[in-house]
């Protein structure tokens, strides 16, 4: 009976009902979507930075990160693969790398670029570079000669496929290196930085290049799901060869890995954000039908019905309207991000974007945490604010009813 009062209660001002209602739809809806936004740009960052030639976990010689020279590569590889082999999932993608610094030159410019030394039949599994080619051809493991570049090098050093680059960079007998090569292929990456950065070779061009026989400087590894990197991290940390060293992704970005441990608080922020201005709403429009309402609750209480009675009534309003706010906001929310499902184009924005390491094109992505969360804040604070009227309401006296006109 309760709950039916309740409902007639609601409607006696529509106006007034659909004011609060809409404060509640419009609330949900943007805590859901902009959840939604912010998480299909944070993916969009990490997705980024994984495919950035960083993979899930690295295997690298102690001291390599802080000083990526040939001095520190690994020189017998071979007991890293066997531990590869013997502990990774079948799922699991691998593969050794030699990544030095170096300069690209021709007879009009030249660059500094970090030259990777690759695989050509694995490393398509773990980084961009295997859906990235889009002139020419990419690298075959016998390609002694060929060398894949960005699409910003080649601009920026005024070549084009088929002509030649000579990279330069320190050998392992601490001598300069040159050799040339000529370009079999040009890559597009999702930033330009990375196009303008890397340029790959094969890995035996590479130890060629730098005086080495069988040494590479890392080992990188991709896993079928992030979930399972720390798992394996430390399953493989366990029978590690002495002097080498294992990084997760979270290692190798610590910026982007604070960000993220931190992306749950800013999302609680916005939505208390959003919620203080729903809620000066909700309070203003419940106080105001007490108010009109002072001659019926003085009524009540001369009939003989107790306060808490009266305070409940209320706060049951206050819940219909909530919860029929929540439905059509979260409609709403679920309706607009998967209208926007085929993703956000922010190309008017690509230099923005790419600042950030985010692609130009952003997948929203709802998790039902955030739907939770958003829900969970309307509903228990939208409740807590609506106590002030409801309190208020249980206040008023016969006489002060009798005192209104």
């Amino acid at each position: 009976m309760q709950l039916q009062l309740a409902w007639r209660n609601i409607w006696r001002n529509p106006r007034r009902t659909l004011i609060i209602l809409t404060a509640v739809v419009i609330g949900a809806w943007t805590m859901l979507f902009f959840g939604a936004l912010s998480r299909g740009m944070a993916e969009s960052m990490l997705t980024n930075s994984i495919n950035n030639l960083t993979g899930h976990i690295q295997i690298q010689k102690q001291g390599y990160r802080d000083d990526p020279v040939v001095e520190n590569r690994i020189n017998d590889p071979t007991p890293i693969k066997a531990l590869l082999d013997q502990d990774l999932p079948p799922e699991a993608k691998w593969a050794f790398r030699i990544e030095v610094n170096g300069v690209a030159s021709n007879a009009r410019n030249s660059k500094g670029v970090t030259i990777v030394g690759i695989d050509p039949d694995r490393e398509p599994d773990l980084s961009f570079y295997g859906q990235s080619v889009t002139e020419g051809r990419a690298l075959r493991p016998d390609d002694a000669h060929g060398i894949l570049v960005g699409q910003g090098l080649l601009d920026s050093m005024d070549t084009k496929p088929g002509r030649k680059i000579v990279l330069m960079t320190q050998g392992a007998d601490k001598e300069t290196a040159s050799r040339a090569f000529k370009i079999r292929g040009v890559y597009r990456a999702e930033l330009e930085a990375t196009e303008k950065r890397y340029v790959f070779v094969t890995l035996p061009a590479a130890r060629k290049l730098l005086g080495v026989k069988n040494a590479v400087t890392s080992a990188c590894i991709r896993l079928p799901e992030r979930e399972q990197v720390g798992p394996m991290a430390e399953t493989l940390g366990k029978h590690l060869p002495k002097g080498l060293s294992l990084l997760t992704w979270e290692d190798m970005l610590p910026l982007l890995t604070g960000y993220l441990s931190m992306f749950d608080s800013f999302m609680f922020l916005w939505y208390l954000v959003v919620f203080v201005a729903m809620g000066f709403g909700i309070v203003n429009t419940t106080l105001m039908a007490v108010l009109e309402r002072t001659r019926e609750f003085g009524l009540l209480k001369a009939l003989g019905m107790k306060p808490a009675r009266i305070v409940r009534g209320v706060l049951t309003e206050c819940l219909i309207l909530l919860l029929v706010g929540l439905v059509a906001g979260n409609a709403l929310g679920l309706l607009t991000v998967l209208v926007l499902s085929g993703g956000i184009d922010l190309s008017f924005m690509a230099e923005g974007s790419q600042y950030f390491g985010m692609s130009h094109l952003i997948f929203p992505k709802l998790m039902a945490r955030d739907v939770v969360a958003a829900n969970g804040v309307i509903l228990v604070l939208g409740l807590l604010v609506s106590l002030y009227p409801a309190l208020k309401a249980g206040r008023i006296t016969p006489v002060e009813a009798m005192a209104q006109t």
